[in-house]
């Protein structure tokens, strides 16, 4: 499951990416100084896009927890979408790439191997999430879950769900049905390469 992911890229790049797609991003809480980081792990701060009361063409920019405490108070960094609707509280998580990691193939090596993928031909992709508030910790996110399409079925048995560029707008619409966009990719959509 997805604990580890990445974004290289810059406020102005994304908020140019959501442009093309006419989502004007607003920032309420001021624009985020996003550095480029190789890891986002679970608990660390990463920015997210959610509506501004409904409307399809903004939407705001702001940083939150990645996980919040569950009911056994581990983090819930990765939430199963199937059977649900999440007609609330959608959001957009940002990257440009996301870690999986499996057993060695060096039966000598201590650590996994780890995975990067990155969507072909697009600088940044939106992972499906959902964000709450909880008393612990505030405001947090966490990314939904499916099967695994056909390029992450070979390293994992589930994969977050990634989002198609032309869903974006409608993901943060609490009136179109979350089902319908929860899919795995097309074979060939992500590039994959061992990282470590």
């Amino acid at each position: 499951m997805c604990n580890d992911y990445r974004l290289m890229v810059d406020v102005a790049s994304i908020v140019e990416d959501f442009a093309e797609l006419k989502i004007k991003i607003r920032f309420g809480e001021g624009a985020p100084n996003l550095e480029a980081r190789e890891d986002i792990k679970i608990t660390d701060i990463g920015p997210i896009v959610r509506t501004i009361d409904g409307a399809r063409d903004e939407a705001e920019l702001v940083q939150r927890r990645w996980s919040w405490p569950g009911p056994n108070k581990r983090p819930v960094y990765n939430f199963r979408s199937e059977g649900r609707e999440f007609s609330s509280n959608r959001c957009l998580i940002i990257a440009d790439g996301f870690y999986e990691f499996t057993d060695p193939k060096d039966p000598k090596k201590k650590r996994k191997d780890k995975w990067l993928f990155t969507k072909k031909d697009e600088p940044i992709f939106c992972i499906a999430g959902i964000w709450r508030e909880t008393p612990e910790v505030g405001q947090a996110f966490t990314m939904l879950t499916m099967e695994p399409g056909p390029d992450i079925a070979p390293y994992h048995d589930r994969q977050i769900v990634i989002l198609e560029r032309s869903a974006w707008a409608d993901w943060l619409d609490p009136t179109v049905s979350a089902r319908s966009m929860i899919k795995p990719l097309p074979a060939g959509t992500l590039a994959v390469e061992q990282v470590g």
